[in-house]
């Protein structure tokens, strides 16, 4: 791999220059303590960064956390056959470079001590994970695994991962309280395409526990050239969020895999004609797919814009829970190989239960070629309602109630997005059936709102699709990509 250019030293003092110069400052720390790394490789190490080990017993405060920062940020670069883990309350990590980082099994970073004692209110933030790749592709293990309560990573950097293994994990309890982690403004990118399952970027949950609450928000990250298996995201708990997030030239899709009630709201879906690009993939109840914006996507069936799969009867955890009570609304889909796929089927045959009970409205189709909905397996009392759809057939006579086929008039816009003008038959056309409270654009929407995931507004714009100097290591934001990423 190309090297990472290293941060220019200088980032003040540092009073750890070893591990047991490290061991012997965490038996000293109080809340507001700063354990800070000196610049420089840290080979073969294991930090067990536990709030058990410091000197109250217990770790920091959320006013006062115990932090373990690098000198530089960038420039303490872990490598060989390391560890870090993260134990006790309110322990915050800042500012390390994990690169050609290995691990002998176990997650690289992982946020517990032990099964019994895990971590809570901890943080990951403004570090970075390049390259951390066993000598076989096959050799399976996490680059994060999260468990305990309340845990945050943020402003993090995933990149050149080759390997089998999910990069990074939340692991819900079987019993006690969600989990609520959050995963915000992160940059994951460059995951090559692996063999068969258990390539994901992010899964939350299993589907053995997949029935309990997990409550975990991904928001606004960056999803680039995440090509390791179909399933980019793959929910399997109760509850999740994502908000905001921008997928761009990915061979995936984000799937809610097993578990119910999450939301996936305010996205953007932007396949750049990748072979294999797909949006969101639905199984299970009470889902609430919103305001999301697909473009270029080129998946049909399980990788369209947006697949329901069909339902086992009496399915078991593993399998797959039928689509009912789901929610598609304020969509814009454009130029995508298939926009709806309902129905899909399992190869192995059970799937025979077709998605019901569920309502799409006020989304906007432009389509390119196939159908606009495709329906393998009819779906059981679905209502249509201010969907405006063109430029290619219908395909399913059964969204003709509640679908007005007629262009939307869309147009080049802010951020290169096809969006409405003032004119648009989109404007005041949405269905009181469904509603939010803002656009994809993070902007109001008014008391005759618009079909789509943007509302013709001149009110500002608070989100949007985001790009590597929105998101990552705040240290790595100004290096373009292809100055020190694989390219493949």
């Amino acid at each position: 791999s190309t090297p990472i250019p290293t941060p220019t030293p200088g980032g003040g003092e540092c009073n750890v220059s070893n591990v047991g110069e490290f061991n012997s400052a965490l038996a000293n720390a109080l809340p507001g303590t700063e354990i800070v790394l000196c610049d420089g490789d840290w080979n073969n190490v294991e930090l067990r960064f536990y709030g058990s080990l410091s000197m109250n017993g217990t770790g920091g405060t959320a006013a006062q956390p115990i932090t373990l920062r690098a000198q530089t940020p960038g420039a303490v670069r872990i490598t060989g056959t390391s560890r870090l883990r993260i134990e006790g309350d309110y322990m915050a990590v800042d500012g390390l470079l994990f690169n050609e980082c290995t691990s002998s099994g176990n997650a690289i970073i992982e946020f517990r001590k032990d099964s019994d004692e895990l971590a809570f209110n901890c943080r990951l933030t403004n570090s970075a994970m390049i390259d951390c790749n066993p000598a076989s592709d096959s050799t399976d293990y996490k680059w994060v695994s999260v468990y305990g309560v309340g845990n945050q990573i943020d402003n993090c950097t995933f990149s050149e991962r080759t390997h089998k293994g999910v990069t990074l994990t939340v692991w819900p309890s079987s019993s006690g309280p969600a989990n609520a982690t959050i995963i915000e403004r992160c940059h994951f990118a460059n995951r090559i395409e692996g063999s068969g399952n258990g390539f994901e970027t992010i899964r939350i949950g299993t589907s053995d526990v997949s029935n309990m609450d997990s409550n975990a928000i991904v928001k606004e990250n960056l999803f680039e050239r995440c090509d390791g298996e179909i399933e980019i995201i793959s929910n399997k708990s109760v509850g999740n969020s994502y908000i905001a997030n921008t997928f761009r030239e990915c061979n995936g899709q984000l799937t809610l895999r097993h578990g119910a009630a999450c939301v996936v709201e305010g996205n953007f879906f932007l396949g750049e004609g990748k072979s294999g690009s797909g949006g969101v993939r639905v199984i299970g109840p009470d889902h609430r797919i919103v305001n999301n914006y697909f473009e270029d996507l080129r998946g049909t069936g399980f990788r369209a814009a947006i697949a329901l799969m069909n339902g086992v009867p009496n399915s078991p955890l593993n399998r797959y829970l039928r689509v009912e009570d789901a929610e598609i609304a304020f969509n814009t889909i454009v130029n995508c190989a298939e926009p709806f796929s309902i129905g899909n089927e399992a190869s192995e045959g059970d799937t025979t239960l077709a998605p019901q009970d569920s309502l799409f409205a006020n989304n906007v189709v432009v389509g390119s070629d196939g159908s606009l909905v495709r329906a393998i397996n009819d779906p059981i009392n679905f209502e249509w309602a201010g969907n405006i759809m063109t430029g290619a057939p219908i395909g399913y006579a059964g969204a003709l109630v509640g679908t007005t086929l007629e262009d939307p008039e869309l147009t080049l816009g802010v951020g290169g997005l096809f969006r409405p003008g003032g004119s648009s038959p989109v404007v005041g056309a949405a269905s009181a059936l469904a509603s939010t409270t803002l656009d994809m654009d993070g902007q109001m929407r008014d008391g005759d709102p618009d079909s789509g995931a943007d509302e013709v507004s001149s009110a500002p714009m608070t989100r949007g699709p985001l790009g590597p100097d929105d998101v990552g290591a705040l240290w790595l934001r100004a290096t373009p990509l292809g100055d020190f990423w694989i390219a493949y």
